[in-house]
């Protein structure tokens, strides 16, 4: 009866889980400093101002958001083209300006209360580094596996031969 705990994962299943975790791990790096910042409400403070709603669609629900222009109280940050978080169809209405914070993301600031976005985000990293390690898992084995016999080999070798030359030169005391 063979379980599953002496099976190797197949190597091209390992390439491809380790490629993808390595695709995914760069597509969620970049927003990990966002999402700390989220969490913690540490972000850049300033003014919103909306200009315009855009709304999509979706099979049983609309999501909608406020495009607008974001300045830092201190002058610092003009951005425009900037989706405000959070928002929906009654939130704001074009020229309208409310607090917001900036966290670092390109296209997206957020209300004074900040947002719960910062879950997923780190929930996503987290999922991505241990498809990392399960992926990468067979190959530690593998090198792990291959350094110690490796090491038995040679520390083998040369404990049979210093026994062997011990043997010899007590043979060789005994005879004198």
């Amino acid at each position: 009866m063979s379980g599953r705990r002496g099976r190797r994962a197949s190597p091209l299943l390992t390439a491809v889980l380790l490629l993808a975790a390595a695709l995914l791990l760069s597509w969620v790096t970049p927003a990990v400093g966002p999402a700390v910042r989220l969490a913690r409400g540490d972000g850049r403070p300033g003014t919103f101002t909306a200009q315009r709603l855009e709304c999509v669609r979706h099979p049983g629900h609309e999501s909608c958001a406020w495009i607008g222009e974001f300045r830092s109280h201190d002058g610092l940050v003009h951005r425009t083209e900037v989706a405000l978080a959070g928002g929906d169809r009654t939130s704001q209405r074009a020229g309208r300006r409310s607090e917001a914070m900036d966290v670092g993301l390109p296209n997206r600031v957020y209300g004074p209360d900040g947002s719960n976005e910062w879950i997923f985000t780190m929930s996503l990293f987290l999922a991505v580094l241990a498809l990392l390690a399960f992926a990468a898992a067979p190959l530690v084995t593998a090198v792990r596996r291959r350094l110690t016999s490796a090491g038995r080999r040679d520390g083998g070798d040369r404990s049979d031969h210093g026994r062997q030359l011990a043997g010899d030169a007590g043979r060789a005391g005994g005879d004198g």
